[in-house]
C-alpha cells in the first residue's frame, strides 16, 4: 500500500510540474493582429476622354507595403461587372502602386482595388462618375 500511494504522489508531483512547463511564460505579449489597409485614391471628377491616374497605397498595421505579391484594378460600369477590365498596377517602391485608364463614354464606373500582401487579400471598392 505505501508503495502504491508513493507512486500517486509521484505521479501527481511529474504531472504538475509538467502542467506548469507547459503553460509557459505569462508575460510574453501575445502578437498583435494587423490589418491590410488600402487607401483608394481617385479623382474627385473625370470627364469622357480624360486619363487619370488610379492610386492604391497599401499599408499593413503601421507598415508601409513596398512589396505587395498583387495590385490590380477592375473597372466596369455599373450594373456590368461581366464586362470589366483588369489593369495590373506599378509599383511605385513607396507603398504606392498607380495604373492610368481613360473612361471614353459617360455614366458610373465602379472598380476594385485588388491587392494581395502578407498572405491576405483584400478588394475596396470605389465609384466614380464620368462627365461629357
Amino acid at each position: 500500500m505505501k508503495k502504491n500511494k508513493f507512486l500517486l504522489v509521484s505521479l501527481v508531483s511529474i504531472m504538475v510540474v509538467t502542467l506548469i512547463a507547459c503553460n509557459g511564460d505569462t508575460n510574453n505579449e501575445t502578437e498583435e493582429l494587423k490589418e491590410l489597409i488600402v487607401d483608394f485614391q481617385l479623382p474627385e471628377s473625370v470627364s469622357a476622354g480624360e486619363t487619370i491616374e488610379l492610386k492604391a497605397v497599401v499599408t499593413y498595421g503601421d507598415e508601409i507595403v513596398e512589396d505587395a505579391d498583387e495590385v490590380t484594378f477592375e473597372i466596369w460600369e455599373q450594373d456590368d461587372e461581366e464586362n470589366s477590365i483588369k489593369i495590373e498596377a506599378n509599383n511605385n517602391g513607396d507603398g504606392s502602386y498607380t495604373a492610368e485608364t481613360t473612361f471614353d463614354t459617360e455614366g458610373t464606373y465602379e472598380m476594385y482595388a485588388h491587392t494581395t500582401a502578407r498572405d491576405l487579400h483584400t478588394m475596396p471598392l470605389e465609384s466614380i462618375e464620368v462627365t461629357e
